[in-house]
């Protein structure tokens, strides 16, 4: 077991690479079934381009005018389609999770996001341009026949607006001037754009005011998503709640940074929370109500209690310290593929940095309890961000080193490439958990590659649900 502060690195130091690397079955498993939910989703979409082609008159390129109102039914069509297909994705639907984890299925969500606001503006331009061919008028006369001439036009604009007002919220420079209880606000909105967009697709569609069928299965679509969103995002986490009765035990300051929230609970074991899981956490307490957050779980259930380790990252978190005993809690979850299951080596390298060090320190416990030769190295800007690490450096079997200072201050990164092989020199045989801010995990995960560590051993997951 290491103690202290590590020194820097002076030389470069072989990565003695595992010559016969074996390659992880969960991790095969795991990519199995991403590509089965993305079969299902390709599905789904060639069903609608199906339901388009076959109820489409013939002859629609007769003029330039119908041509453009085909393309934009279509793109509405589809625009349709993925908007209920993103809500699915976030539904919290415990197959689609356990197929693919939450962390990946936000990242389909949010890149889903831009193609809706792409198709649902060609839709609105197309609908219009090939009105104005139709009709030989003005862009803005038009605007006024389509509000006119077609019912739920409007409320289905007024939707459109709710759907570019989210998209704009969700760009990487809108979003980093918005705190995440405004961004989660907006989000809701989406649910609003939903139901107000989706009456004008019966009314005006012209694939579906005069095919029954196609009527009825697109309602199923929206009745079925709406149904799996009461279901698992409100019905069963409710269920959930009443019967663990989580409440706030105490908190305890980790560190300047870093605060521990002590959970007390009833059977708590059905929750099937391993280390290395995060939960969506709701305070019912001022300040904390109107939001839920993702905190990992930094101790896993013990008879009555869990723990999540949280940093005071902005607002929310910020509060954290301030949660009376008592204060009731609604949570979500678990959520996450970031566990020990993972690997399928002995030798085992954690890297923790900032908030990071919960799930990390959850997964210390557990591997090192199982046997594994685990070393951790812990990232943070000060000796006064360590958060954990009198608990860590008491963990029998666990080599710590602690890496405090920023990188000027350091005069070296160390995460790089010879730092990486300098403090573990058989980096190369070790499966590699990763956990920290975006930029030293990448950082981490770059250096390892380089040291000629397999994709399939370096795991880590994103907590951010924006």
């Amino acid at each position: 077991m290491t103690a202290g502060t590590a020194s820097a690195p002076t030389l470069h130091l072989g990565t003695n690479a595992d010559p016969h690397p074996r390659r992880s079955q969960p991790g095969r498993t795991a990519r199995l079934r991403s590509r089965l939910v993305r079969a299902v989703l390709a599905i789904g979409f060639t069903g609608v381009l199906l339901m388009w082609w076959m109820d489409t008159p013939a002859g629609p390129a007769a003029t330039p005018g119908q041509l453009a109102n085909t393309i934009g039914e279509l793109a509405g069509m589809l625009g349709g389609y993925l908007v209920c297909a993103q809500v699915l994705l976030i539904a919290r639907i415990p197959w689609f999770e356990s197929a693919v984890g939450l962390d990946k299925l936000v990242r389909w969500h949010r890149n889903l996001g831009t193609t809706v606001i792409f198709l649902i503006l060609t839709h609105v331009g197309l609908m219009i341009v090939g009105g104005m061919l139709l009709d030989h008028s003005t862009p803005w006369n038009e605007v006024f026949i389509l509000l006119g001439s077609y019912p739920d036009i409007l409320t289905a604009l007024i939707g459109t607006a709710l759907f570019l007002a989210v998209g704009l919220s969700s760009a990487r420079l809108v979003r980093m001037r918005l705190s995440y209880e405004t961004w989660y606000w907006l989000h809701v909105t989406t649910y609003a754009a939903i139901f107000l967009t989706f009456l004008h697709q019966l009314s005006a569609g012209v694939n579906f005011v005069s095919n029954p069928v196609n009527r009825l299965l697109w309602l199923l679509l929206y009745l079925g998503t709406a149904s799996a969103v009461l279901t698992w995002r409100f019905v069963v986490p409710a269920a959930t709640a009443w019967r663990n009765r989580l409440s706030v035990d105490r908190v305890v300051m980790e560190s300047s940074f870093a605060a521990s929230v002590w959970l007390r609970g009833r059977n708590l074991e059905e929750l099937g929370v391993r280390a290395g899981n995060f939960m969506l956490f709701r305070f019912i307490g001022w300040g904390h109500l109107l939001t839920a957050h993702p905190y990992s779980i930094s101790r896993v259930p013990q008879a009555d209690m869990l723990r999540i380790t949280v940093g005071a990252l902005g607002d929310h978190s910020s509060l954290i310290r301030w949660l009376r005993p008592g204060t009731f809690v609604f949570a979500e979850g678990p959520f996450g593929h970031f566990t020990a299951d993972r690997a399928s080596r002995r030798r085992i390298l954690l890297i923790a940095g900032g908030a990071g060090i919960g799930p990390i320190c959850a997964l210390a416990e557990e591997m090192t309890a199982a046997g594994r030769d685990v070393v951790l190295l812990y990232r943070a800007r000060s000796q006064s961000h360590l958060a954990l690490l009198a608990e860590l450096q008491s963990m029998p079997g666990l080599t710590v080193i602690a890496l405090p200072g920023r990188r000027w201050d350091l005069g070296y990164d160390p995460l790089s490439e010879d730092a990486l092989a300098y403090y573990v020199p058989d980096v190369g045989r070790r499966e590699v958990f990763i956990c920290g801010p975006e930029a030293m995990a990448l950082q981490a995960e770059s250096s390892l590659r380089s040291l000629h560590v397999p994709g399939e051993f370096i795991h880590r997951e994103e907590l951010s649900m924006s």
